[in-house]
């Protein structure tokens, strides 16, 4: 087997990434003869077969895969090489790509301001999504770091901080649910329910407690937008989401409260701060994680 040429992986992986060589031709402004010969030198190099073509597009086979891991550890860590001769020189200069859910913005604005401030010269590339993409974000290396609520175990995340925040009816303080507490999950039918889609850790929670009670809850308003489902409650509907998305900032919601469920489930659930287990950070995103952790201690503490 002869040397690894990167740039000819490069082609292939803008081509696996993109989902065609005509996309990654495009991205990479070469013609798609000249992908396609990148790919088949690779492929002859390495003695493998390395894509699959299928009618909507192509994929990586086992060992494209392979090719890819390897790929994606030798872009961080030329990432790494870079930040640290920056470091040596005394420059901060750099990228940190940040993933995380929509309620934690109000938590972390003013932390990424004040972070900004300090290193004028490191651009922040910040995603909301769901918690299902913040996972997948960190996991394939598109985020440095992630927060997200309540995520599934897995083994290729590492959590830096865990927070009780656990789930609760949100809704109008002069609702008639709010004489009531606990509430049942069989009582929320009875009322305008809004929920999260399923792709939110929020929605995900749920749906365990409907299996364990055998309760469907019937929403009539789905919404993936957390500030739609806080004005649907202040107008006389209720919601579910973590209790911290309005105490942290009661002068905001002042006309709502957050009521617990009568399910154990609820109360147990926490939000993490994450990176990919085993992946090392430069200086700059090493420097924000902690300042994220520090942050998001002093507001679940005070």
């Amino acid at each position: 087997m002869s040397y690894v040429h990167e740039n000819r992986i490069k082609f292939f992986f803008e081509a696996v990434n993109k989902g065609s060589v005509r996309a990654a031709a495009d991205a990479l402004d070469v013609a798609p003869s000249a992908v396609s010969r990148q790919i088949s030198q690779l492929e002859q190099e390495l003695a493998v077969t390395l894509i699959e073509r299928h009618r909507r597009g192509i994929k990586a086979t086992e060992a494209g895969e392979e090719v890819l891991k390897y790929y994606k550890a030798y872009l961080i860590q030329q990432e790494l090489l870079l930040e640290n001769l920056q470091s040596l020189q005394g420059l901060q200069k750099g990228h940190i790509f940040i993933a995380m859910g929509e309620g934690y913005i109000d938590d972390v604005a003013g932390l990424l301001s004040e972070f900004s401030s300090q290193f004028p010269e490191i651009k922040l590339h910040l995603s909301i999504c769901s918690s299902n993409e913040v996972i997948r974000k960190v996991t394939e290396d598109e985020a440095h770091l992630g927060l997200v609520f309540n995520p599934a175990r897995d083994p290729k995340i590492r959590s830096h901080l865990a927070m009780d925040h656990p789930l609760s009816i949100i809704l109008h303080k002069e609702h008639p649910l709010a004489q009531i507490s606990p509430i049942e999950l069989s009582q929320l039918n009875q009322n305008r329910l809004a929920l999260t889609d399923v792709s939110h850790g929020i929605r995900q929670i749920i749906s365990q407690v409907e299996n364990l009670t055998g309760v469907v809850l019937t929403p009539t308003l789905e919404c993936n937008n957390l500030s739609t489902l806080k004005a649907y409650a202040i107008n006389g509907g209720i919601t579910l989401l973590p209790k911290f998305t309005i105490e942290h900032h009661a002068h905001l919601y002042p006309d709502l409260i957050a009521l617990p469920l009568h399910h154990p489930t609820f109360a147990q659930t926490k939000s993490h701060i994450i990176t990919r287990l085993g992946r090392q950070l430069g200086n700059a995103a090493n420097t924000l994680l902690h300042m994220l952790v520090y942050e998001m201690k002093k507001r679940d503490h005070d």
